[in-house]
């Protein structure tokens, strides 16, 4: 166990694991591009060979060639079938790129550096073990983590595109569109997307959604289609199981003024400007006397009102993204204002008992070293539910206390053997403290890809 726990809490693994981790939970979603990409092939090739050498220290050639074997066959379109029937158990993302076979490069180095490693020294105390358990843990997670999940982009209102074509494409074929044969021209109701996770799913994330839906349709159609330019105006009915639609497009994109028609009463009626819903959208309830406006602006919903025949229900305005970003830097503030407030009282509770100090049994202090982290966790999301930040699947989150834990666990020995505390008040407050670094730290990083 001891040699094996040298690898595991060596800071070339260390590096690379948290590097893998950041990327794929932080840097990838920001920066969507060839280096974030590379990245996680790089490091995760890294951190595997080295972890299962450690776990089979007898077998460590048998593990960088079943290495090499399984990454080449996984990114190589032989790996498909298998990859359609582990989507029906897990949600796994994965892109037919060689370029990825690159990244094997990497296992020269890591072959070196575990041919070379008599220069690691560890103390082979408890200590040493609980670390190379947690790292253990951490990487596992690490693997299962990689392949983050598809987030669908639904439409409240619908979505068409106008295409030509002498055929209809085969509706099995296409499980989130829906195709309409219209005198030479196709008619795709578009249903869903599949994108990348959102910063935020509001109207301005659909907007960027659709911005190329046309281009996008055509491509994944196939040759047998073609767009249609733009100014060319084109106005017709389509019959669907929610009703009669009455669309106008402008080239390939929804333009001009829209009605659905059920029973012969318009349930809903707006108006589209180049595939955004613009100006008013009303909706009406084709069994009572309910009725919702919509206004939107360039896209995004600014208001909603309900009414239930002539009596007006609710009216609530809804935050557009230049909204978001303006409550965003408010936040912040606040944030930044509770951090140094709760400095202050550290500082006073500091020199208003010097030299007295919390007496505390050192077993006492151990835990509370390792038990703390878990606190500011919970403060971190207390504050990001309370400033409406929080949206988080099951693998953020626990990269999230995988984060806390790494940076404010060495802190908290700092701060409970050296400064040491003052009061008993102090435990909750350098628990508040970095609870709202953590907060304020996370908060930018939404600032900056909303601004982005």
């Amino acid at each position: 166990m001891h040699q094996r726990s040298k690898h595991l809490l060596s800071l070339p693994f260390l590096f690379c694991l948290i590097l893998l981790i950041l990327n794929d939970f932080v840097l990838k979603n920001r920066y969507h591009n060839v280096l974030t990409g590379k990245l996680s092939d790089f490091c995760g090739l890294f951190v595997f060979t080295v972890f299962w050498s450690a776990v089979f220290p007898r077998h460590k050639a048998s593990v960088f060639i079943a290495t090499v074997l399984l990454f080449t066959w996984w990114k190589s379109e032989y790996a498909s079938g298998f990859v359609e029937i582990l989507n029906k158990l897990f949600r796994v993302q994965r892109v037919v790129d060689p370029t990825d076979l690159l990244a094997l490069a990497v296992l020269l180095p890591a072959w070196f550096y575990l041919k070379h490693d008599r220069q690691i020294r560890f103390p082979d105390s408890l200590v040493t073990r609980l670390g190379a358990l947690f790292a253990s843990a951490v990487t596992i997670f690490s693997f299962c983590a990689t392949s983050q999940q598809r987030y669908i982009q639904s439409f409240e209102q619908p979505q068409y595109v106008l295409l030509r074509s002498d055929k209809t494409p085969n509706a099995n074929l296409y499980n989130d569109l829906e195709f309409f044969k219209a005198e030479g021209l196709l008619v795709v109701r578009v249903n869903q997307l599949y994108i990348s996770k959102p910063v935020r799913d509001d109207d301005y994330n659909k907007n960027l959604s659709i911005a190329e839906l046309d281009r996008e349709i055509h491509e994944w159609i196939g040759d047998s289609t073609s767009l249609i330019p733009e100014g060319e105006t084109t106005r017709l009915t389509i019959k669907t199981t929610q009703g009669d639609d009455a669309l106008s497009f402008n080239g390939s994109r929804l333009d001009g003024p829209f009605t659905r028609t059920k029973n012969e009463k318009v349930i809903i009626e707006g108006h589209y400007k180049m595939g955004l819903e613009d100006s008013t959208w009303t909706i009406r309830d084709s069994l009572g006397n309910r009725t919702v406006v919509h206004t939107f602006l360039s896209g995004e919903r600014t208001n909603t009102r309900q009414f239930d025949g002539s009596k007006l229900v609710s009216n609530s305005s809804v935050n557009t993204r230049t909204d978001t970003i303006r409550n965003t830097y408010l936040h912040i503030f606040m944030l930044v204002l509770c951090t140094l407030a709760v400095v202050m009282l550290l500082i006073r509770n500091y020199r208003s008992t010097q030299p007295a100090q919390l007496s505390l049994m050192p077993v006492w202090k151990w835990l509370l070293c390792f038990i703390l982290p878990s606190f500011i966790w919970v403060s971190h999301v207390g504050m990001r539910l309370l400033i409406q930040d929080f949206n988080q699947d099951i693998f953020e989150t626990l990269a999230t206390v995988i984060f806390i834990f790494i940076t404010t666990c060495p802190l908290m020995f700092v701060i409970v053997f050296w400064v040491k505390f003052r009061k008993e008040v102090d435990i909750l407050l350098y628990c508040l403290l970095f609870g709202l670094i953590v907060t304020i730290w996370t908060t930018c990083g939404t600032l900056m890809a909303l601004s982005a």
